[in-house]
């Protein structure tokens, strides 16, 4: 008789059961089997919170197949994912499969390899009814607030809208940068910036005025700066002091949830969706060629750094074959957790460190073997020496006026030589400078005042969000990419290139929220309910307790705010165009419905003329010559093609120019990258040019 272990994810089946062998059947749960009724509350908040859960309709076929498996078996083991989540999906497994949660029928496995496997078989135990009992009070918690506030955004705003916990919070702080940005007001100031060079190198470097007279350079206007530029036109530029220092560069830690999302954002420029569909793919095996199915990387939602020794190990040794004993640091690195980390897992890492990217690459899609190269080359670095870098300050004397110059040169490259981390605002001075002596004069090639503003603060991008979201101590590893998609969904907050901006949907139940249900969208609270729901997880609180505390005062302010807004209704406003409606000469104006922006009438409920929101590009379309659009494909890839897709069908990733071809007079496209040809796309013609060729130097083929 075989046991029977059962999993979240089919793809992981198949790699356990090649590890598992003949004497067990692995089969998928394809997640929750059971869940809160979605027609109604399915809360009993008289009787301590209980919940009310039923068997997913949907799933009705694959429960009477698990049954039957499980009367076949003579063990199962239940083996869901191991944190809050695949704890909660193993107990409802066990509830519908009628098995003992107090016997040793819960198996974890931190990474999908052979020892993986073999030592989480190896340590069943029972159900941890403190992590049940955290999901729990997590998703009844947020049942509260999308089932009792959504219909007060129904009445007061739209009808449609849904508020949650986590996701109104995250679209707070977006709504709060944008009215920062909005709130800016620019200061002008100038810089002198000069380039020079010395006697015995024409090599030109940059440097900046510093200090005038003892005193730090602040110039505000151009009257100023010009003063000074008049002051230093006779002046001798003299070498003051030069002053080399050596600093060491640490590597960055190996990823956690968070900074995975972050770094392939910056990097890889992967949406948080794309980078967790990815790792789940890369965790839960991939085929390879001669391997077979293989889990490549350890589990992907954690918030902890700590790896294992034997990693640790293999890594090192890895590092001296590759690198020679140079790049091993004398002792291995141990990196310290966040304080309010978790720490059920290891920090994410590669779970066999011999399989590198270059190796698998052929058996690995463009985007899992993007993603491992990154965490294999993030910990591998994780484990390796410092770098060295002698850093160089050089102050230049100008009568009263000190310019500064500073610049590095890397004297051992240590662990950049195989990664070295992103940044959304690189830091890091000039490189080199050229060789010069103290009290050494120097020649100016050119003195400049320069005019500057400063500026507002950024726009989030999902990368910062992510970051900031963890700072607070808002949401968990496994929240942060379904918030992320979640705000962009509902149309609360759209992508622009990279950044997040709110609309004015979101601006409104923003506003709604802080002025009536301050706690919902406040960072505080929000990171003191995480705690305390991390408390649940160790035992420490009673999960009913923690749903008691919150809706006491929840209910009242809810109460409140129907009162305060009774027979009230906020607008959201719509956002105007220069495009008229040809149906009754009105301007059309941007709104946004369950399926997105679309254009409608501004004279509604007069005028219900709606119309699909169109953006026109460059050019006309090769095949047809009828206007060509801007469009997305369903993952959100733009492209572009022609206004008749039905009936001529162009379509292209590249982008249309207002250049024409000369030898056809058809509309020219560029490819995609810094250096990306111009081409003709028009049948038979084959002209193409470098974009940086004045007239279209051609290269016809």
């Amino acid at each position: 008789m075989s046991d029977l272990v059962i999993v979240e994810s089919p793809a992981k089946a198949k790699t356990i059961k090649k590890y598992l062998g003949k004497n067990y059947d692995v089969v998928a749960s394809v997640g929750h089997i059971r869940d809160l009724p979605k027609s109604k509350l399915g809360v009993d908040i008289e009787h301590n919170f209980e919940p009310m859960y039923e068997n997913k309709r949907e799933k009705a076929s694959l429960i009477k197949e698990l049954k039957e498996e499980a009367k076949k078996a003579g063990t199962v083991y239940l083996a869901t994912d191991p944190d809050r989540e695949g704890e909660a999906i193993s107990w409802h497994l066990a509830h519908v499969l009628d098995l003992d949660v107090r016997k040793p029928i819960r198996v974890t496995f931190s990474e999908i390899t052979q020892t993986g496997i073999k030592n989480g078989m190896a340590q069943p135990r029972s159900i941890d009814m403190d992590l049940v009992n955290a999901q729990q009070a997590r998703r009844i918690l947020d049942r509260i607030v999308g089932y009792k506030l959504s219909p007060f955004l129904w009445k007061k705003v739209r009808r449609g809208l849904s508020a949650g916990r986590v996701q109104s919070v995250a679209v707070r702080l977006i709504v709060d940068r944008e009215n920062e940005i909005k709130a800016f007001t620019p200061q002008e100031y100038w810089t002198i910036d000069a380039k020079l060079h010395g006697s015995s190198s024409k090599k030109q470097f940059p440097s900046k005025l510093t200090e005038i007279d003892g005193r730090k350079a602040e110039l505000k206007n151009k009257e100023e700066t010009d003063k000074v530029l008049e002051y230093l036109k006779d002046k001798t530029f003299t070498v003051a002091s030069i002053k080399k220092s050596t600093r060491k560069k640490q590597p960055a830690p190996p990823f956690t949830t968070s900074t995975l999302q972050q770094e392939a954002s910056r990097r890889l420029s992967f949406n948080a969706k794309r980078t967790m569909k990815t790792a789940q793919e890369l965790y839960e095996g991939v085929e390879l060629e001669g391997r077979g199915l293989t889990g490549l990387i350890t589990y992907m939602r954690t918030d902890s750094l700590r790896i294992s020794e034997e990693a640790q190990q293999a890594a090192i040794n890895m590092i001296r074959e590759r690198f020679g004993d140079d790049y091993v640091p004398a002792k291995p690195r141990v990196y310290k957790s966040r304080s309010n980390a978790q720490d059920a897992h290891e920090a994410i890492r590669p779970s066999t460190i011999d399989i590198t990217p270059e190796e698998i690459k052929s058996s690995l899609t463009n985007d899992q073997f993007k993603l491992y190269k990154l965490i294999w080359e993030r910990f591998m670095a994780s484990q390796m020496e410092n770098a060295l870098l002698e850093s160089t300050t050089i102050d230049i004397a100008a009568g009263y006026c000190i310019f500064r110059t500073t610049g590095f040169t890397v004297k051992f490259d240590g662990f950049t030589r195989l990664y070295e981390e992103s940044s959304d605002n690189s830091d890091e001075e000039g490189g080199a400078i050229p060789k010069i002596n103290e009290n050494e004069k120097l020649t100016v090639t050119s003195l400049l005042g320069n005019q500057h503003f400063t500026q507002p603060p950024p726009r989030y991008t999902e990368a910062s969000l992510i970051k900031a979201l963890e700072e607070n101590g808002i949401g968990r590893p496994s929240t942060y990419a379904p918030t992320i998609s979640t705000i962009l969904d509902r149309h609360y907050v759209e992508r622009e290139q990279k950044q997040l901006k709110p609309t004015p949907l979101g601006d409104v139940i923003t506003e709604v929220l802080k002025d009536h249900f301050e706690n919902i969208v406040d960072t505080k609270f929000t990171a003191q309910m995480e705690g305390s729901l991390d408390k649940v997880e160790e035992g420490k609180t009673q999960w009913y307790d923690v749903l008691k505390s919150f809706y006491g005062d929840f209910a009242a302010t809810l109460e409140k705010a129907e009162h305060d807004m009774e027979g009230k209704r906020v607008k959201v406003p719509n956002e105007p165009t220069d495009i008229i409606c040809e149906q009754c000469g009105r301007h059309m104006v941007i709104k946004i419905g369950p399926y997105g922006k679309f254009l409608g009438c501004e004279g509604f409920p007069e005028c219900k003329n709606t119309k699909k929101i169109v953006n026109e590009t460059e050019g006309k379309c090769p095949k047809c010559g009828k206007k060509m659009l801007a469009k997305k494909s369903k993952k959100g890839k733009p492209f572009f093609g022609c206004e008749d897709y039905q009936g001529c069908g162009f379509m292209t990733w590249d982008t249309p120019v207002s250049d024409v071809c000369p030898k056809c007079g058809s509309t020219l496209f560029k490819k995609a990258g810094k250096k990306g040809k111009l081409y003709c796309a028009k049948e038979n013609c084959g002209y193409e040019a470098d974009p940086d060729t004045e007239n279209g130097g051609s290269n016809e083929s």
